[in-house]
């Protein structure tokens, strides 16, 4: 009779099966490549390794999940429990559990962009934390003597900022600290410039922004650390980033937000010529009021002087001409004060006009040395031979150096 030779299956341990299970799901390629849609729950966001540990679920199923710490860093939005995410990962096991997961590489919203729902979610936090509250922003000065400029040096923004400025406020020192507005490095430095202007001191108001762009290009306005750095400004910042359509973590927390950088520098300083105009009407009001006040009281003493001529006794007209003294001296006292007080303002707004006017300094005799825009301070700014413009009252002319 024949009798099979059966082989009994060899014996293994725990370890050895996991390990073979692993080895045979890693290679299987359709496993190392898996893009899969789910729902996450059971979050764990371990915040000292900066491992992500989370489960996704369907209407009838679940996979465990891990994102380990350098993936994690890459997100732009904060995962949270409930929330809809397309994964791309691969399939292994966990060894020592026997535990098969889905080890993620990318993670992004299902339905939403991963920028738009970072910024939602910033936006929501720093809102809750007061950084947009009216309260805590400060008022733009009347008349800034220095503007300090952030953006880049080579946009648009900076040369409309620049042209606007001088145009409406002649007098008016630019103090230009150039940064990358979009790029890995931007973030850091529009803080540092921020940090800056705001420690020297030298700046009455700050404008920071650029031209605008996509949401990727905008996106160093909306970095957390820069909202906390211009909160903590001590000196006045005017956001301008974009178009008017475009709104950045920045704009919110800035005391001042501009629709474009051209209004920005609208905003931040007072135009010359609204400046005279308003001190003419202001001095023709005056005027005119006290004219209209004399005449009110001159018909008063007509009335007076009608009542003494027709008083039928020596005792009223004595009285009456008593009032009428009386009253023509508060007339004039009045009159004198008034005329005083206004003269007084007028004299206060005119010499500050007049201080705030860059040729009331030249009609002296001295004259401007310009440079590219750009006014020369100092002789040593300038070189041989390099041509350079010298303004004077009367006009300007150009110049170059030919000596030491």
């Amino acid at each position: 009779m024949y009798t099979p030779n059966i082989q009994k299956p060899s014996i293994l341990s725990v370890s050895q099966l996991n390990y073979y299970l692993k080895s045979v799901i890693e290679n299987d390629p359709r496993l190392n490549f898996v893009l899969l849609s789910g729902e996450i729950s059971n979050l764990t966001d371990h915040y000292r390794s900066g491992h992500i540990y989370l489960s996704l679920k369907d209407e009838r199923s679940v996979i465990r999940a891990v994102m380990f710490a350098g993936n994690a860093r890459r997100l732009k939005f904060r995962p949270q429990d409930g929330m809809k995410v397309l994964c791309r990962g691969r399939v292994s096991v966990y060894e020592p559990s026997g535990q098969y997961q889905l080890y993620i590489e990318d993670m992004q919203p299902d339905g939403v962009g991963a920028l738009s729902l970072a910024y939602e979610q910033l936006k929501r936090e720093l809102e809750k934390q007061g950084l947009f509250d009216n309260a805590h922003k400060k008022p733009l000065p009347r008349f800034p003597r220095t503007v300090g400029v952030i953006t880049s040096p080579t946009g648009a923004a900076v040369q409309d900022i620049r042209n606007i400025l001088y145009r409406r406020f002649p007098s008016v020192e630019i103090k230009l600290c150039p940064v990358l507005v979009q790029g890995e490095g931007a973030p850091n430095q529009l803080i540092s410039a921020v940090q800056k202007l705001d420690s020297e001191g030298e700046c009455d108001v700050i404008i920071i922004g650029r031209g605008g762009g996509s949401i990727e290009d905008l996106w160093a306005f909306n970095s957390k650390e820069l909202a906390y750095a211009v909160y903590n400004c001590r000196t006045a910042i005017i956001s301008a980033v974009g178009h008017e359509t475009d709104f950045t973590i920045c704009d919110f927390v800035a005391d001042m937000r501009a629709p474009t950088p051209s209004a920005a520098a609208e905003l931040a300083v007072p135009d010359v010529r609204e400046l005279r105009a308003n001190y003419m009407s202001q001095r023709q009001y005056i005027q005119s009021l006290i004219e209209s006040r004399l005449r009110g009281q001159n018909d008063k003493l007509r009335l007076y002087q009608h009542a003494v001529q027709s008083a039928p006794s020596v005792k009223n007209i004595e009285k009456l001409f008593d009032k009428y003294s009386l009253y023509q001296r508060q007339l004039v006292a009045l009159g004198d004060k008034k005329i005083s007080i206004e003269e007084l303002k007028l004299k206060k707004t005119a010499a500050k006009i007049e201080s705030l006017n860059p040729l009331s300094v030249l009609s002296r005799g001295y004259a401007l040395a310009e440079q590219n825009g750009r006014i020369v301070k100092s002789a040593a700014e300038l070189n041989r031979e390099e041509p350079f413009t010298l303004t004077f009252s009367d006009g300007k002319v150009n110049a170059k150096v030919t000596g030491e």
